[in-house]
């Protein structure tokens, strides 16, 4: 059945979301190098979005005890099934992993740095907040915005924004040519790019297809057919989209420089 809701709030995405897909940053990836540079700035879209999916959880069920009923069960099951899905998936080798230690696996087999994202864990851990460890560790101002915004929807408790910027700020974002890329290099450079080139396939695959539908119902359950509520839902996804894009034309910046340093080499 349609949702007249629903489609205004993809009619209002589609430009900026159209951004994001032929954004300029796909195009100037050309060596391994260039990919380390971007998962050195996309590992932190892969982490917030499991922040994300963990606010939801904690919105839409009951997470402690003593257990009592949380919301509607139909909304209950759709969080828990994408939990299960993102928190403990499987590896190349069958293995259960969440798709974020997976894509750290794959940056650690590319070569591509890791320190970062591991002392930001760390650090949280230790029970800093999310901004104090960002400012601690010098973040790139991209990403710090880019995390910065996801925390601001969480720390808002408003299930439906979180579900909208869960549902349409997706690794579904990424195109078909670079996961092509990605092959191509893999075919240059083999065992360095295995687990990346599983990672892309793996997350479009689950979360373009079964999860997409998935998260697009929760949103529905959660906005009903309330207007103010599809209408906050909107922005949230057009911002997060917005802040997508940023931290895409970041990850650019950086390839860009690297490679001028290069040429001048």
């Amino acid at each position: 059945m349609t949702n007249t809701y629903l489609d205004k709030l993809r009619h209002s995405i589609e430009a900026v979301r159209n951004d994001i897909v032929a954004h300029p940053l796909y195009s100037h990836i050309h060596t391994i190098q260039d990919v380390q540079i971007f998962t050195q700035y996309h590992v932190y879209a892969v982490w917030d979005f499991m922040s994300l999916l963990k606010g939801l959880q904690q919105q839409l069920t009951c997470v402690q005890y003593p257990w009592v009923p949380v919301g509607n069960a139909n909304t209950r099951y759709l969080i828990n099934e994408i939990v299960a899905g993102e928190e403990s998936d499987v590896d190349e080798q069958g293995n259960r992993c969440s798709h974020f230690e997976l894509y750290c696996r794959a940056m650690q087999q590319m070569g591509a740095a890791t320190e970062a994202i591991e002392q930001l864990l760390a650090l949280l851990q230790q029970g800093v907040s999310v901004q104090e460890a960002l400012d601690k560790l010098a973040v790139p101002p991209a990403v710090k915005q880019f995390v910065g915004f996801t925390f601001d929807i969480l720390q808002q408790g408003n299930a439906a924004l979180m579900a909208a910027v869960f549902t349409f700020g997706r690794e579904d974002l990424i195109p078909d040519m670079f996961i092509h890329l990605v092959k191509d290099l893999e075919q240059k450079f083999p065992g360095q790019l295995e687990v990346f080139r599983y990672y892309l396939e793996r997350h479009i695959e689950v979360d373009g297809g079964h999860h997409s539908h998935l998260a697009m119902e929760m949103v529905q359950e959660l906005c009903g057919a309330n207007e103010e509520a599809w209408q906050k839902a909107t922005a949230a996804a057009v911002q997060a989209l917005k802040m997508r894009n940023l931290l895409w034309s970041g990850a650019l910046e950086a390839i860009l420089a690297e490679q001028k340093i290069s040429i001048n080499k």
